[in-house]
């Protein structure tokens, strides 16, 4: 007999939330997009990103990068002043899934790669992130997705069991790492196809996503893209 759906666990950025660096360096850039992937690929990259989340001081991650490329030390700086502007609104496709899946009686989470720094200032901007059962931050545990020990951390704390929480994320080595250790792991693309994956899940989901409006956070600009 296959076990009970009990919870949903949601990343964030790129699920529910549109963060995105590219939303401040575009206006840094000045419309130079490759100059814009260069300086996001090789100097504010990636890794050095996933270090802030893991819980390294934003302001010794950006000292660091300031020494190393004392050439682009205003950009880099923009990271930490300017953080705020790389938000832009909520995915409201995905937020009304959440809501109804909270409607149907469904415990709903968030696990997610976030500075602990910056992440209480980003939570006020979205209300429905309040109505959650609890949230996991990789920062406030200094240790980020994939790795394994994050998940394991993250079931413990809210009394979870694999098998019956399902996992969204749009980043493939976090669905897989939550498949390998008994999650129901779905890989993210957009709130249309979720709903469809949800529901073949047997999840008491409607079978069309309702008509929302753009949704912008308070002091967030939307994303128009």
């Amino acid at each position: 007999m296959a076990t009970q759906i009990t919870a949903v666990a949601f990343d964030l950025g790129g699920v529910l939330i549109d963060w995105n660096p590219r939303h401040l360096y575009r206006k840094l850039f000045g419309g130079d997009e490759a100059g814009m992937e260069r300086f996001l690929a090789d100097v504010c990259g990636p890794e050095w990103n996933a270090r802030l989340d893991a819980g390294l001081p934003l302001a010794r991650g950006v000292a660091e990068l300031v020494a190393a490329h004392p050439d682009q030390a205003e950009l880099i700086t923009a990271y930490e002043l300017r953080w705020h502007e790389m938000l832009g609104g909520a995915f409201e496709g995905t937020v009304a899934i959440l809501r109804e899946l909270r409607f149907a009686g469904l415990r709903t989470y968030a696990l997610s790669n976030w500075s602990a720094e910056t992440f209480p200032g980003t939570r006020p901007l979205y209300p429905f992130l309040e109505e959650m059962d609890g949230i996991l931050i990789s920062g406030e545990v200094r240790v980020g997705k994939p790795d394994p020990a994050i998940f394991r951390l993250f079931l413990a704390r809210f009394g979870l069991t694999a098998q019956s929480t399902v996992y969204v994320d749009d980043n493939q080595p976090n669905v897989t790492v939550a498949a390998e250790l008994g999650m129901v792991a779905v890989r993210f693309t957009g709130a249309p196809q979720l709903r469809s994956d949800l529901r073949g899940l047997g999840l008491p989901l409607g079978a069309e996503p309702p008509e929302t409006a753009a949704f912008e956070a308070p002091g967030v600009p939307s994303r128009h893209e």
